[in-house]
């Protein structure tokens, strides 16, 4: 029992000579919910859109779809058009579609290079043009 009391004894005077080293956390102003989402990289719906827009007014852009037969106003009156959710998903389609081709023509080299090795190591045999090192 005295035993117990002892590490009892022990173990609170240990916590309170260890209470002074807490660090108090005190906020100086409060964010508010936009300035987090902007830090983080959101943006909202309404930016979406401008951006969307702003894609719109490209010189590239704007003769495609001329080109293809659609005015600016009716492109600019199909994004107003838009559902929050559309536009989000065309202004996220926007910033991850590739630029120039397609990642088909990356493949395509990548097995022709792969074949081409593999001929030249003896393992496969598919161009004639190659020799094998065996």
């Amino acid at each position: 029992m005295a035993r117990a009391q002892r590490f009892i004894a022990t173990l609170v005077a240990s916590c309170i000579s260890f209470a002074g080293f807490v660090q108090v956390a005190q906020a100086g102003e409060l964010v508010s919910t936009e300035q987090v989402a902007a830090s983080v990289g959101l943006r909202s719906v309404a930016e979406h859109r401008a951006h969307v827009l702003a894609t719109l007014e490209r010189a590239d852009v704007s003769a495609a779809l001329v080109e293809r037969g659609v005015s600016l106003e009716q492109a600019r009156a199909r994004v107003a058009a838009l559902t929050d959710a559309e536009a989000l998903a065309v202004s996220a389609q926007i910033d991850t579609a590739p630029a120039g081709a397609s990642e088909l023509i990356g493949t395509l080299v990548f097995i022709f290079v792969l074949l081409l090795i593999t001929d030249i190591l003896g393992l496969t045999k598919i161009f004639p043009f190659t020799r094998s090192v065996r």
